[in-house]
């Protein structure tokens, strides 16, 4: 099995000890399209698309696991470290490398390294392309305007 695949497996598993249906379908929803994106952004970019969509199949599960944002990316990359550990899929630097991303992937208005930014791009990008009737928030608008034109969307 591959380790994206395994990965998922137990990301799927802890979503399903959601009570609440319809936060469960969104949560399911949001990590398999963000991971999706991210898996794009990061092969344009030349960048290692398994790495960027085991990121972003983690990257929420904090705020899903606790029912709570509240400084959920900071928390997300201590669950995903403890997860990846625990299935030992990544190497150190892997490891590093998905962390550094997770934690990371709330600060829109600043750039941060590669896969970081392939993860906040790809968050952007569900969140404004998913339900096309809501409006960009303007702290992803910018971000937003910069992905349309990489992707020749404008």
């Amino acid at each position: 099995m591959s380790r994206l695949k395994e990965l998922r497996r137990y990301v799927d598993t802890e979503l399903n000890r959601m009570e609440d249906a319809d936060k469960r379908i969104s949560a399911v929803n949001h990590l398999y399209g963000v991971s999706l994106a991210a898996t794009m952004i990061a092969k344009k970019r030349g960048m290692d698309p398994e790495i960027a969509a085991m990121a972003a199949m983690m990257h929420d599960l904090a705020a899903y696991k606790s029912g709570s944002y509240d400084d959920h990316a900071h928390k997300g990359a201590e669950l995903a470290r403890g997860i990846l550990t625990e299935l030992a899929l990544t190497d150190e630097q892997e490891t590093e490398m998905i962390c550094s991303a997770i934690y990371h992937h709330d600060d829109k208005l600043i750039v941060d390294g590669p896969m970081d930014e392939v993860l906040k791009d790809a968050d952007v990008i569900h969140h404004c392309m998913n339900d096309l009737s809501k409006s960009v928030k303007d702290k992803e608008k910018a971000r937003f305007e910069a992905l349309c034109r990489e992707f020749g969307m404008e």
